[in-house]
This record gives structure tokens, C-alpha cells and sequence, in this order.
């Protein structure tokens, strides 16, 4: 397919998604507590099939899912996505014992995954991370803490990153599949600006052995850096929902509200403001399927494109939701409001799974290293 339009099979399956967010999903995520794992509203994901579709579908797909999902509902949109994040690496590099175990019931929305990876000391920097693995007989043993993991301290299971090898950056790292139950491992929630299933963990001497590995030892940031390369894109679909919600908000607020002797439609200064507002976010939609469709295709150059596309959506939602606000009023910031959902819901896609700042600076690296090669 072309990265620049969708087919009409697929069109008609995000205005579904969009309609079954609005219906099925709303309701849900309405009746959930803030802050927690919403477990009715995955086992609703499940059957409606999303989940299972986590792993059988490629980027693009994962896109136009989070996107629809993010127009209508984004606490189903948060939910399918954390799921996604969490049991990728075990769908992309498990044993067939681990897949096997846990990826059916992931699918079905009776196991929630984490990922692991954000710790007190190293963030953005995730080459840098100091959760320990020591050596303990046959396995390692981990030591140390992990912080800002979604939906912790209440997943089934987490992918966690430590490291095996001191002092070899991100050569020395291991990933592991770890179920909740194991013993030394302990979990706290964290109070945010918009309410999330998000905690911090406690590794207290944690066992774990040679059949927890995800993938081979040592090489666990291969196993991180593939997956945000899978999931980069995808939170710029997440952050152009956001933006197409505020946008569609603000069309039809400005349609109706009369003021200055017409409705504002008619004040060339809010018109082209609503333009502007359409403009970045079309933009931002046609570079996340760009990025998304470059990754479905195998190119080489996906970390790139992965990061301008978090980099451009990100940075857009908050602008369009800013100016959403701003041409609503103070209707826009009373509690409840379309508007004031998203203000707060916008704002930490900038940081999680790279901080813009991250994004800037692996472009920049990709840019150099291509000028090299070529200059060969």
C-alpha cells in the first residue's frame, strides 16, 4: 500500500474501532478505578479480538489501532498499548514454553504485562540502567529497582532489563520474563498528572534462570531497542488520535458558538488558527504510517524514521490540544471535559519510550552515520 493513503478496508475498520471504542470501551474505562489496571475493560479487548491481533499484525496495523482507539478512548487505546509493550519481546524472542504460557492469556486479557526497562537513575539514558543480575548457581539473582513501569505494581508478569555484565553499557544487558510471584519482588503505585496504572518495583535478591531469558544473555537491549522501534510509531498514532479529538472538538465548537456578532468560525484569526491545527496534524499522521509502513517493509533506516515520527505526533497533539483549549474557553478546563482529558492525557507521550530530546538526538546520530557510510 502506499504510506501516504489507506485502502478502504482499512478506513472502514478504524471508523469500526472507533464506533466499538465509543459503545463497548467507553463504558468500560468509565466504570474503572483511576489509576488501576482496568481488567474488565482488557478482557472486553480480548474478546473483541484487538489483543490477539497485538501479535499477528504489523506496524501499521498497531497504528491505525491506537489511533482509532485514541479518537474515542484513550484509556482502551493505553490499555491495548501496554499490552502490546510488555509481551512483545516475549512474542518476539520467548522459548516456546514462555509464548506458550503466557501469550494466549494476554491475548484474552486475563494476563496483564509490563516492561520493564526506566529505573530511579536511568531513564532516557537506558544503556546506562544498574538493576543487577549476579550470578546464583545455574541463574542470577536481581537486586535494585526499577521506576515509571506501567501497569505495575499489577501485571501478571514483566519484561525486565538488567544487567549481566557490569561495566559493558548496553552490551551487558539481559532480558528476563518474571512473574509477579516471584520472591524479592515488590511494587508500589505512583500518583500522576493523569491518572495511570504506573508503579515503581523492588528487586530484593529476585531468582531467575537460564529458562527466564528473553533471547540470549547479554544481548537484552537488542531485545528493548527492537521493541520501542516497533512501538516509537505507534505513540505518534496514539498522539494524532489525541489530536484528531481535540480537532473534531473544536470544529464543531467553533461551527456553533456565536460570539462578536457571528460564530467564531467567521473570525479569520480562529479559522486559520482551526487550519494550522489540521494541517499539523495530517502532517504528523502521514509521517507516523510512513514510519510504520518503512518498519512493516524492513528498511534500514526505522530508528530514524520511528523517532521523527514520536518526535513530529508528540509535539503536535500538545499544540493542538493547547489551541483546542484556548479556543474553547474556560468550559474546556472544568473537570470532565473532552478537553481537560486530554490536556492532562497529552502530555507525557514527550517522555515516555524516549523524551523528545532522545528523539532529536538519534535522528541526528542516524543522519551522521548515513553522511559516513555514504561518504565511503
Amino acid at each position: 500500500m502506499s504510506a501516504f493513503s489507506l485502502a478502504p478496508e482499512q478506513s472502514a475498520w478504524c471508523a469500526e474501532l472507533r464506533e466499538l471504542a465509543a459503545k463497548r470501551l467507553g463504558p468500560l474505562a468509565d466504570e474503572g478505578e483511576p489509576g488501576r489496571v482496568n481488567r474488565p475493560l482488557l478482557a472486553e479487548l480480548g474478546r473483541l479480538g484487538l489483543l490477539a491481533r497485538l501479535f499477528g499484525s504489523g506496524a501499521l496495523d498497531l497504528c491505525l489501532m491506537r489511533e482509532s482507539l485514541a479518537q474515542a478512548c484513550t484509556e482502551a487505546e493505553t490499555a491495548l498499548a501496554l499490552q502490546g509493550l510488555g509481551a512483545h519481546p516475549v512474542h518476539a524472542h520467548g522459548t516456546p514454553a514462555q509464548r506458550e504460557h503466557w501469550l494466549p492469556r494476554v491475548a484474552d486479557g486475563s494476563a496483564v504485562a509490563a516492561f520493564a526497562l526506566s529505573e530511579p537513575g536511568a531513564g532516557s539514558d537506558a544503556a546506562a540502567l544498574a538493576l543487577a543480575a549476579e550470578p546464583d548457581g545455574d541463574g542470577w539473582r536481581l537486586t535494585g529497582a526499577k521506576c515509571w513501569i506501567s501497569n505495575a505494581p499489577e501485571a501478571d508478569f514483566y519484561t525486565v532489563f538488567a544487567r549481566t555484565t557490569p561495566g559493558a553499557g548496553a552490551r551487558g544487558v539481559t532480558a528476563f520474563l518474571v512473574p509477579a510471584d516471584r520472591p524479592g519482588l515488590t511494587g508500589s503505585a505512583l500518583e500522576m498528572l493523569s491518572p495511570h496504572p504506573i508503579g515503581a518495583l523492588g528487586f530484593d535478591a529476585v531468582p531467575v534462570t537460564a529458562a527466564d531469558v528473553l533471547g540470549e544473555t547479554d544481548r537484552g537491549f537488542a531485545v528493548a531497542m527492537g521493541t520501542l522501534n516497533l512501538f516509537r510509531p505507534s505513540v505518534g498514532a496514539f498522539a494524532v488520535g489525541m489530536a484528531q479529538a481535540a480537532l473534531d472538538a473544536t470544529v464543531g465548537h467553533t461551527s456553533r458558538r456565536e460570539a462578536f456578532a457571528g460564530r467564531l468560525m467567521d473570525l479569520q484569526a480562529v479559522s486559520h488558527q482551526v487550519a494550522e491545527m489540521a494541517l499539523r496534524t495530517e502532517a504528523a499522521r502521514l509521517m507516523v504510517y510512513a514510519a510504520a509502513s518503512a518498519y512493516d517493509a524492513g528498511a534500514e533506516d526505522v530508528p530514524r524514521r520511528a523517532a521523527m515520527a514520536k518526535l513530529l505526533a508528540t509535539e503536535t497533539a500538545q499544540y493542538v490540544v493547547d489551541a483546542a483549549v484556548q479556543l474553547h474557553g474556560a468550559r474546556a478546563l472544568r473537570r470532565g471535559h473532552l478537553l481537560e482529558h486530554l490536556y492532562r492525557e497529552v502530555r507525557a507521550p514527550r517522555i515516555y519510550e524516549g523524551a523528545s530530546e532522545v528523539q532529536r538526538g538519534i535522528i541526528a546520530k542516524e543522519l551522521y552515520a548515513t553522511a559516513r557510510k555514504e561518504a565511503r
